[in-house]
């Protein structure tokens, strides 16, 4: 193993906070991993880190090693980046992480197509409705649909959101066609929630005329972390539920559903399909797949013909 592959591995056990984590990136049991970082320390002749029982503290050696080891994976990258732009097609390693459902219904069809064109790669795929960390990760593209938090990192926008309410005619039969906000605030909903995040108000306005949104409560009855299961859930008349067009599989009258408040625009303030990337020098890989994501979803976006006269923010 070189002196700068036991580097890297030694900037993962920092990165990742424990010999665990790194050891699982990688593939490796602890035990391996722990002599690699003792082997290195020896070729070295300095200690990199205090040990404990459960934790580890960098020496202060290893703190301006680990500065310049950062600085020796810029450089390796950057050369992967001018090496790949000498490429005639794309190759390599793919790694990307999705919400499940975007994941499913709108990167799979696309990562088919991507690796039959492109024989000499290999895509990783970590379908995940939690927010990852794409650099301690060592993801290449992460897809989030949301609001954009991270400044240190690289986003290229896929598409607008498009936010609906969907309800069942059956929850229409019991419980009325309500008219107004008002009215929907007092209906039970059901809500998408998981460990980033929870949408339980409604931030709505009206299409045809100037005044302000306004923000309404949603009355919680059923609160869940997939879409998918929202969406049955709908179906079956729990509640009515606030979704992304994305998030359907084709038109509301052949799935038993119906748009409550149509005459409304429902916002997410600041909030869209995103590509986001570490490095601003994307590879060819990199930029190849993230254009094909954009192709297979179009512009407009392919599920706005859902909703032809939807309201758009």
């Amino acid at each position: 193993m070189s002196l700068a592959t036991q580097l890297l591995l030694f900037a993962d056990v920092v990165n990742q906070g424990s010999f665990s984590k790194a050891a699982t990136l990688h593939e490796m049991d602890n035990s391996s991993l722990s002599k690699k970082i003792k082997k290195l320390e020896a070729e070295l002749g300095v200690q990199l880190l205090n040990r404990s029982t459960r934790s580890f503290s960098l020496t202060s050696a290893g703190e301006e090693i680990l500065k310049q080891t950062t600085k020796l994976n810029e450089v390796l990258n950057d050369i992967e980046l001018i090496a790949n732009s000498y490429q005639s097609q794309p190759k390599g390693i793919l790694r990307i992480t999705s919400p499940i459902y975007f994941g499913q219904n709108y990167l799979q069809p696309v990562i088919a197509r991507f690796m039959k064109q492109y024989p000499n790669i290999q895509i990783s795929h970590s379908l995940d409705d939690r927010k990852s960390d794409i650099i301690s990760e060592q993801f290449d593209i992460a897809f989030r649909l949301g609001k954009l938090t991270e400044s240190n990192l690289i986003a290229k926008k896929i598409a607008d959101t498009h936010f609906i309410l969907i309800a069942s005619n059956d929850f229409v039969q019991r419980h009325g066609l309500p008219t107004t906000p008002q009215q929907l605030s007092e209906l039970p909903a059901i809500v998408y929630s998981n460990v980033d995040l929870t949408i339980d108000q409604l931030r709505i306005k009206n299409a045809h005329t100037n005044e302000r949104f306004c923000h309404y409560k949603m009355q919680t009855k059923y609160k869940v972390s997939d879409v998918k299961t929202m969406i049955n859930a709908a179906k079956d008349g729990i509640g009515y539920a606030l979704i992304d067009l994305s998030n359907l599989e084709g038109s509301l009258e052949q799935q038993g559903l119906v748009q409550l408040l149509p005459n409304m625009i429902i916002s997410r303030v600041d909030t869209a399909i995103y590509a986001i990337y570490p490095h601003r020098k994307h590879t060819m890989l990199v930029k190849e797949f993230i254009q094909a994501v954009q192709d297979h979803i179009g512009t407009p976006p392919r599920w706005t013909m859902y909703l032809p006269h939807q309201p758009i923010l």
